[in-house]
């Protein structure tokens, strides 16, 4: 690809997904029937939960083509800039490059402008980038995702999911998209609390998936044999925190021996 160039009195202006645009540069759009002939790689459960200090963010490993597991530890959790995330379910290719296309276009604006776009001005873009891959969708390759930060504004964790066409909706304390999100909703609605803790959230959206692994086949739950967990990240004044896989694994171990007696 040519690199574009404009004179002083034509500025491209600091949304970079609008240049993206302007230079043609286009992914091809997918015939519906295409997507019939072949098996697309999708990528399901995530979480995001409000706490305290902040958002916990959470995904499982687990992508499928069809009836096929096709990775076991897709990563599915992103920071987007350093106070905000977001997570990912539906085609798990088109999915992966809207988020690099959103977390380019964030960084552009803050070059561009000299300044951090608003958390509500993020979750607008995120919105425009969603409604754009609307052709995209209706031939069967969907990108459902989920944004959450920390505002500094108002001091406060915020959360919003989306639907295929764009529309943004504000969450006041938990939201979940993709295949198992009703069974993991409903573990997370049981459980949550305007007080959570980092450790209570945490432990949460952990209980949240393992609960969606088991009654959602294309969701993957906690694998100690691969040591493969859940990403789970938390969005705080201190900005996006991947937690560890030792945690997780610990948190994980606890979680099954609690769950022994209720099986």
């Amino acid at each position: 690809m040519a690199i574009p160039f404009f004179s002083p009195g034509d500025d491209p202006g600091p949304d970079f997904a609008a240049l993206i645009r302007r230079t043609g540069n286009q992914p091809a759009e997918i015939p519906a029937e295409a997507s019939d002939l072949i098996q697309i790689t999708h990528g399901t459960t995530c979480v995001a939960v409000r706490y305290a200090d902040g958002v916990v963010m959470a995904g499982d490993r687990r992508a499928t083509s069809g009836n096929w597991i096709s990775h076991r530890s897709i990563e599915k959790v992103f920071p987007a800039d350093r106070h905000s995330g977001v997570a990912i379910a539906g085609a798990a290719g088109p999915a992966v490059e809207m988020v690099r296309l959103f977390q380019l276009q964030l960084e552009h604006y803050e070059k561009v402008e000299g300044a951090l776009l608003s958390l509500e001005g993020k979750a607008n873009q995120l919105s425009g980038m969603i409604r754009n891959h609307l052709p995209q969708a209706m031939a069967g390759l969907a990108v459902i995702p989920i944004f959450a930060g920390y505002d500094t504004a108002r001091d406060v964790g915020r959360l919003f999911q989306f639907d295929v066409t764009g529309g943004r909706y504000e969450e006041a304390d938990h939201t979940a998209t993709g295949s198992g999100s009703m069974h993991a909703s409903t573990v997370i609605k049981l459980g949550f609390s305007d007080a959570l803790t980092r450790e209570e959230a945490v432990d949460l959206v952990l209980r949240s998936l393992w609960e969606a692994a088991d009654e959602d086949s294309a969701t993957g739950g906690p694998d100690l044999i691969r040591r493969i967990f859940p990403v789970v990240a938390t969005i705080t004044a201190d900005g996006f925190t991947r937690l560890p896989d030792d945690e997780l694994e610990t948190r994980a171990r606890a979680l099954i021996d609690g769950l022994g007696g209720d099986r």
